[in-house]
């Protein structure tokens, strides 16, 4: 568990993509010394299918993997709404400024060399993740509306005492309407601001995943009101 100020207490979990297994076994031992979590993957399609089911707390991910490359797996997460949220360090031979600009572009937070320094890998990444829970308008308290709360460091919501078990997507919805309480949003408002897509596309999918947030929420499910023609807002009882 990371003791560094302004880091969660919860144990954050690492993904290490690297094919190279000595480099690999290096890094997560300096990651694990750190109170980290850490889980391997050594193929570009491995890495994929651990980040979308793990969904760590950050990548550490290698350029020049087998089967996709690292590039071509950043661009792929960073396309997938659950996992476009996940930051990403790119650790990579490949030290050319085109390529650097290239990973950048495609989202990665930053971006190491090889030969690299332990430490230096280390102190980047909590800089990272300290920024980004600095950077959470939500971090600085749980959120609580009639009985519903927001974890956003753990994304989870709780009704009563209750803990429920949400999707990230379930979770950025509910947050966004909870965030606006009484205000109507839109189909097309929360298709931008949950999913982050620029135009309008298959509006459904907000009621699919609506009707999905009402099982799960049970009694809760109340405060989620249907403005008819329009989208959805989250109200109070009275």
């Amino acid at each position: 568990m990371t003791t560094d100020k302004g880091i969660d207490k919860r144990k954050k979990k690492i993904l290490v993509v690297e094919d190279e297994e000595d480099v690999l076994s290096l890094i997560c031992l300096h990651l694990n010394s750190q109170g980290f979590e850490t889980i391997g993957a050594k193929e570009g399609m491995e890495a994929l299918r651990i980040a979308r089911k793990e969904l760590p707390d950050l990548i550490v991910l290698d350029l020049m993997i087998p089967e996709f490359s690292g590039l071509d797996v950043c661009k792929y997460l960073k396309k997938d709404p659950d996992t476009l949220s996940i930051p990403i360090v790119i650790l990579t031979a490949k030290s050319d400024p085109s390529d650097r600009i290239l990973g950048l572009e495609l989202g990665a937070d930053d971006y190491i060399a090889k030969p690299f320094s332990p430490r230096e890998l280390i102190l980047r990444i909590q800089s990272i993740l300290r920024r980004r829970l600095e950077d959470n308008p939500l971090a600085e308290q749980i959120q609580q509306e009639d009985g519903i709360r927001l974890d956003p460091i753990d994304k989870v919501a709780y009704f009563k005492k209750k803990k429920i078990e949400l999707t990230p997507i379930e979770f950025r919805l509910l947050s966004t309407l909870v965030e606006r309480e009484g205000a109507v949003q839109s189909r097309e408002q929360l298709l931008k601001e949950v999913w982050g897509y620029d135009k309008t596309v298959d509006t459904r999918t907000i009621d699919t995943h609506i009707r999905r947030l009402r099982d799960k929420l049970g009694r809760a499910s109340q405060y989620l009101r249907t403005v008819r023609g329009i989208g959805y807002r989250f109200k109070k009882t009275n």
